[in-house]
C-alpha cells in the first residue's frame, strides 16, 4: 500500500534473511559500481558545464526528496527501484520497480503517472504465505505545486498529492484492491551554494484495502518526518545522509497508534552528463517500538532495511 512506501517490518535473525538481501544487494552494488565508473568520465569532461547547470534537488538524496519540480515544459522519465528486506522470522526480500513519466505543465505545477512491478521472495515468515513471484503492484498519479521557489525565497517549498490504486499487497504480494493518498510537504535550502543542500519532508498517507480472499476491509495511515544533507564532493557527485521518523496507525485518520521507527542511512547522487542522473540510498532501522511486540525495534509494522536505486533522464 502507498503508506508502506516509507516502512514495514524488521529482523532479529541475520542468517534467515541474509541470502535474499545479499542477492539483491549484489545487484544494487554492481549497478552502482558501473554507474559511478561511467559517471566520473562525463563529470570530468563536462565539469565546466556541470558547474553552470541549475541544481535539481528533487532526487539529490534518497527517500527524502527536494522541492524542485523542473522548468516549464520539462519532461522526465524516472526508473525507481526499492528493496525492502527483513522480518522477525524467516526470510523476505521484496523489490519494486516503478516507471514514472513527469511533465511540468506550468512554471510551478507538475503532474506525473507511474506503474510499479514487484518481485516477492518470501519463505518462513510468520503470518505471510511463502511466495516467489512477480506481480503488477500499483498505478499512481502525482500532482506537485511549488509554493516557494528557492531562487526567490529563503527556501524551496512544494506540496505533493499522490493518489494510487494497488493490485497486490506491497509486503506479501497477496491480491487486494486498495486505494489511498500520500500527501507530502517538501522543503529544501542551499546551505552553501553548489556545495551543501539540506531538505526536510513531512508526510501523511492513508490506505483502504479489501482482501479479495476474505473480502475483509483494512485501513491504515502513516505520519512521518525526515531530514537530509548532501554535499558536492566533486563536480556532479554528491554524498550525504538522511534520517526519517515514522509512526504507523490503524484506521484511515491516525486512529490507533501501532508503532514507530527511526531510519538512518547514506545517500549518493551523480550527474550523467547534463540530462541524466543516478541516485542511491540504503536506510537501516536503528530504533523502534511496536505496541504488539516489545523490543528495541518495531518488528510488527516496519522492516529493518530499505534500499533505493533511481535513474532519471530529462528531455
Amino acid at each position: 500500500m502507498r503508506a508502506q512506501l516509507w516502512r514495514r517490518d524488521a529482523s532479529r535473525h541475520r542468517g534467515r534473511w541474509f541470502r535474499p538481501v545479499f542477492r539483491s544487494a549484489i545487484g544494487t552494488a554492481a549497478a552502482a559500481t558501473v554507474i559511478i565508473a561511467i559517471a566520473t568520465s562525463p563529470i570530468r569532461a563536462d565539469s565546466a558545464k556541470t558547474r553552470t547547470d541549475p541544481l535539481d534537488t528533487e532526487h539529490l538524496f534518497g527517500f527524502i526528496e527536494g522541492a524542485d519540480i523542473g522548468s516549464k515544459g520539462e519532461r522526465e522519465i524516472v526508473i525507481d527501484t526499492t528493496l525492502r528486506a527483513a522480518k522477525s522470522t524467516g526470510s523476505l526480500a521484496n523489490t519494486a520497480t516503478e516507471l514514472e513519466f513527469k511533465y511540468t505543465a506550468f512554471e510551478n505545477f507538475r503532474i506525473s503517472a507511474a506503474a510499479a512491478l514487484a518481485y516477492y521472495d518470501i519463505a518462513g515468515v510468520t503470518g505471510i504465505s511463502d511466495a516467489r513471484r512477480a506481480a503488477v503492484q500499483s498505478l499512481s498519479f502525482d500532482a506537485r505545486v511549488r509554493l516557494l521557489d528557492r531562487s526567490q525565497a529563503p527556501f524551496g517549498l512544494t506540496l505533493s498529492v499522490a493518489p494510487h490504486w494497488g493490485l497486490v499487497d506491497e509486503t506479501s504480494g497477496v491480491r487486494t484492491d486498495h486505494f489511498g493518498t500520500e500527501i507530502q510537504l517538501l522543503a529544501d535550502r542551499e546551505l552553501a551554494p553548489d556545495r551543501l543542500v539540506g531538505a526536510i519532508n513531512l508526510i501523511f498517507a492513508n490506505d483502504r484495502a479489501r482482501l479479495l480472499a476474505s473480502d475483509g476491509i483494512e485501513q491504515e495511515s502513516l505520519l512521518g518526518a525526515g531530514a537530509a544533507l548532501a554535499a558536492q564532493v566533486m563536480p556532479g557527485l554528491w554524498l550525504g545522509g538522511e534520517a526519517r521518523y515514522l509512526r504507523d496507525y490503524s484506521g484511515a485518520a491516525l486512529n490507533v497508534f501501532s508503532g514507530q521507527a527511526v531510519y538512518v542511512g547514506p545517500t549518493l547522487y551523480a550527474r550523467l552528463g547534463r540530462k541524466a542522473f543516478v541516485s542511491a540510498a540504503w536506510d537501516i532501522q536503528i530504533r523502534g517500538r511496536a505496541i504488539a511486540a516489545p523490543g528495541a525495534l518495531d518488528l510488527a509494522n516496519f522492516e529493518r532495511h530499505q534500499a533505493k536505486l533511481r535513474f532519471g533522464f530529462a528531455f
